[in-house]
This record gives structure tokens, sequence and C-alpha cells, in this order.
């Protein structure tokens, strides 16, 4: 835990809100990322984000100083969004891919790039929803299995076993890109 963060969460305990704006402005990014991941929509996991942010503002005497902040609010955050999918309804209407447009042009790299982008996104939203955070917060935001077991409530052993079964059904429903690029650089 970082100096500075430990400074504002004091800070923000005592109710200085300018102190806890700074310290969503320093997890924002890492939040939102975190309830996307869980979500699968950015606009959803954005509101997630926000109704975290609430959350922990209103349980901040809650939270112990003496720990890092991140993973107390990565907690809250992955609550939020789990509370969310739970609720939310299903959508009317999905969106078109971008690979369903028509053309005779050839595949870019541009588009190589989205298409694989969109399919890692399904296989990430495949994933069950602790295997999704484990794996996010592992792999994307850089917490270690002994920090996630603490955002997650579970033993670190868990956590070891979803980021690794996550990341093999990552890897196989992945495989014909691995194929694609190997085609591609022969």
């Amino acid at each position: 835990m970082s100096v500075k963060e430990s400074t504002l969460a004091i800070r923000a305990q005592a109710g200085d809100l300018e102190a806890f704006g700074e310290l969503i402005e320093l997890f924002s990014g890492q939040a939102r990322r975190v309830a996307r991941a869980v979500l699968g929509d950015p606009d959803d996991g954005d509101d997630a984000a926000q109704d975290a942010f609430l959350s922990a503002l209103r349980h901040l005497k809650r939270y112990d100083p003496s720990r890092p902040f991140g993973p107390w609010l990565m907690r809250i955050v992955a609550n939020a969004a789990a509370d969310r999918r739970r609720r939310r309804k299903v959508r009317a209407a999905e969106e078109l891919s971008e690979s369903t447009a028509g053309g005779g042009v050839g595949p870019d790299v541009e588009t190589d790039r989205r298409a694989f982008l969109e399919a890692f996104r399904n296989a990430l939203a495949r994933l069950p929803e602790r295997q999704r955070m484990a794996v996010t917060l592992f792999d994307v935001e850089g917490y270690s299995h002994a920090e996630i077991a603490d955002i997650l409530s579970i033993p670190q052993g868990t956590v070891r076993s979803d980021v690794f079964h996550a990341r093999r059904r990552l890897r196989l429903a992945l495989t014909c890109w691995q194929h694609h690029w190997k085609e591609e650089v022969v």
C-alpha cells in the first residue's frame, strides 16, 4: 500500500470528501475493468462501479486503515457487479458484431484485432463469475492470490484454482486464433 493511498484513506475516513474523490480517481479505471469483466457490458460495468463507489462511501467507517484500500474497494466493486448481474433483465436485442458486415474485401489487421477482442470478451463472459473475477483481478489488475482471496472472500487455493481453470478455458475457447496467427506468420 502506498503512503499516498494510506494517507488518502485515513483522511477520507475522517470525513474528507476530497480525499475520497482522489481515491476514486486512483482506482476508477481498475474498478470499471473489474465490473466490466463481471458483467460483460461497458455501460453496466460503469454503473456497477458507480454503485460500488457510493457503497464504499457509505461504509467507509468499516475500512481498516492498516490494510490496503484497493482490495477493500475491489471487493465492494465485485459485489456490486455481481448484484447488478443478478438483477439485470435480459436485453431485448443484441448488437450486430462488426464481423457480420458483408463485403468482398479480405480481413485486415484491425478487423482481426476487433474479431479477436470480441471472441475474447465472449469467452470471458462464458466463464463462471468467480473465475472471471479471479482471472481479471490476477492477470489484468495484478493483484496477488492472497489479495484476491481477501477481495472475493474465498481461500487462496481456490483463487489459484479459479485462475488456472479460467486461463485453461480461455485458451481452449481461443484455440482457433492460435492457428489463425500461425498461418499469418508463415
